[in-house]
């Protein structure tokens, strides 16, 4: 029984994936001078605009405007006169410190009993189609904008610009992985490269480099830039707006997400670290190979530490029960905020690197909650 799958990623210049970039090094930058900090950095850009917004109490305060300005520059938007360049654009702020009532529940005297910025609820996947445990077509999505803007740094293609997107579509045989149906890359570009050099430039430098051969047959699809022009990109083009990306920055749509983002929160904000904590149980359940999938739900209450629910699916492919794998995580693992942020260390500026390419998978390959070091201890206690 034949089924498609399909999931989209988008590059360091996208408008939203812009904002989120900057979230984060605002982020970083205050986490850097102040660990203690709690910050909820909101950014959104549009034509030669950038406003930074958010409810920040640190004792640090960054220069919001050259971590803006400096975020741009990187990503690659430098020329003037093009609707937006670091040097040019406007860049705005209005930031105020967190609530005094939100505060209240994160702020404790026992530190490990802090309750979570926020209610909400998380969700964690892995599976066996990749190495890294996640669903194939996000992986591939991933890698293509990855490789995107590798041709366009490494000046393989120098003739791109900044913007960019890809959607991977993955033809499943009864559950499992069989070939690449449709490709399609979408790339900013200067206005003097014509429609079919960039097309073949695309399908030769990015796509076939990235997508494994096994995956493709004479039927594959190839679309690059559909509508025949994308000179006009970024936030000239589109406004773009931090959070927009969650699935994306997740599982490409192949798991449920709760959807709280990520980009510009500090870790007492559980749609983070409570996020981070699920694909850590999530994975580790997978590759102790309890189960082939495995998806884990967290839902907390603001100010309060413990979880208000834990729940574990594997689909059918469990070969213990899923309330076994429940039970288990109560009893192992302390699921309170300031607790998974000791043991993933998350107090410090590890975020920038993750606001564009994902937050799970080969761009998080070396993060705390991407390792199984407790696969072996669940596999010995659950079989």
């Amino acid at each position: 029984m034949s089924s498609y799958f399909t999931s989209e990623s988008v590059a360091c210049g996208h408008p939203d994936k812009v904002c989120d970039q900057i979230a984060d090094a605002v982020l970083d930058s205050i986490l850097a001078a102040d660990p203690a900090a709690r910050v909820a950095c909101e950014v959104c850009v549009c034509t030669d605009k950038v406003h930074i917004m958010g409810e920040i109490s640190s004792s640090y305060a960054p220069d919001y405007e050259k971590i803006a300005r400096g975020v741009i520059r990187d990503i690659g938007y430098t020329h003037p006169g093009s609707g937006f360049d670091a040097d040019s654009c406007t860049v705005l702020s209005d930031v105020h410190a967190q609530s005094p009532d939100i505060a209240r529940g994160v702020l404790r005297r026992d530190e490990e009993d802090c309750g979570a910025g926020d209610q909400g609820m998380m969700f964690g996947f892995a599976c066996r189609e990749t190495e890294s445990l996640m669903p194939l077509p996000i992986t591939l999505a991933n890698a293509l904008t990855g490789r995107l803007q590798y041709v366009r740094r490494a000046d393989v293609l120098p003739h791109l610009l900044p913007d960019g997107k890809s959607q991977v579509t993955v033809e499943y045989e009864n559950g499992s992985p069989e070939r690449v149906t449709t490709v399609i890359v979408s790339a900013q570009h200067e206005a003097c490269v014509d429609t079919d050099t960039l097309r073949d430039e695309i399908i030769e430098k990015v796509i076939r480099p990235v997508l494994p051969a096994r995956l493709l047959c004479e039927d594959t699809l190839f679309y690059v830039n559909p509508t025949g022009r994308f000179v006009v990109g970024g936030p000239a083009g589109d406004s773009g707006l931090t959070g927009r990306k969650i699935i994306a920055d997740t599982y490409g749509g192949y798991a449920r997400h709760g959807g709280g983002s990520f980009s510009g929160k500090d870790p007492t904000k559980v749609d983070r670290s409570g996020a981070y904590m699920a694909r850590y149980i999530a994975k580790n359940v997978v590759a102790a190979g309890i189960s082939d999938r495995c998806e884990v739900q967290l839902a907390y209450a603001i100010g309060l530490a413990d979880p208000v629910s834990l729940d574990v699916a594997s689909f059918g492919t469990g070969r213990v029960p899923d309330e076994a794998i429940a039970d288990w995580v109560r009893d192992k693992l302390d699921l309170r905020p300031a607790m998974i942020i000791r043991r993933f260390a998350l107090r410090r500026p590890i975020y920038l690197c993750l606001s564009c390419g994902g937050h799970f998978g080969a761009n998080a390959a070396d993060m705390p909650w991407e390792q199984t070091d407790i696969a072996e201890k669940m596999a010995a206690e659950l079989f």
